[in-house]
């Protein structure tokens, strides 16, 4: 399988990535109609924005530049090599 390198696709993917999330979220609500279930949805999507945000971003900056992590897996990866090195 080759990687999407066609802005037009990248921006589509993206699109519907927010129209599914969107979405998710609204059905959730609707389901849960309370305040608190918007709170909590609401603070757990921050919160892995931002888990996503330090696998990717400071890691790659900060903890280890030479390293580039191709996905969610790759970072476990690296994480558990870097766990068995001394």
């Amino acid at each position: 399988m080759q990687n999407l390198t066609r802005p037009a696709l990248l921006y589509l993917k993206a699109a519907l990535f927010i129209i599914a999330g969107t979405a998710a979220a609204a059905l959730l609500i609707a389901q849960q109609p309370r305040l608190t279930t918007a709170l909590l949805l609401g603070i757990t999507v921050w919160a892995f924005c931002r888990a996503y945000y330090f696998a990717f971003y400071v890691v790659e900056r900060y903890v280890d530049p030479s390293y580039r992590f191709s996905g969610l897996s790759s970072f476990v990866r690296y994480l558990a090599e870097r766990r068995r090195s001394p």
